[in-house]
């Protein structure tokens, strides 16, 4: 749930499916390296964004969203973030 009690949506392009997971990422040529980028996602669409992102070399890890901070700060998810080209 976000801060209001929003349910967290998935990431992935046209779906608003809860999120599940929180694949957390960061682009070294962007980024310092301990920086995360997060884009939530749902079961059905874990595997392609973590694929979207290994293909990329973008990837770090993959938590249940429970275990993501509660407040992530400037290096947390951005709402409406969403991965051009990932599905």
């Amino acid at each position: 749930m976000s801060g209001d009690g929003t349910p967290l949506a998935c990431s992935a392009r046209g779906c608003r499916a809860p999120a599940s997971w929180g694949v957390r990422w960061n682009n070294p040529r962007l980024h310092t390296p301990e920086r995360r980028k997060v884009w939530l996602a749902c079961d059905d669409h874990r595997g392609s964004l973590e694929e979207f992102l290994r293909a990329r070399a973008f990837h770090r890890d993959t938590l249940p969203v429970a275990d993501l901070p509660e407040d992530p700060g400037p290096a947390g998810p951005t709402p409406g973030d969403r991965p051009e080209g990932a599905s």
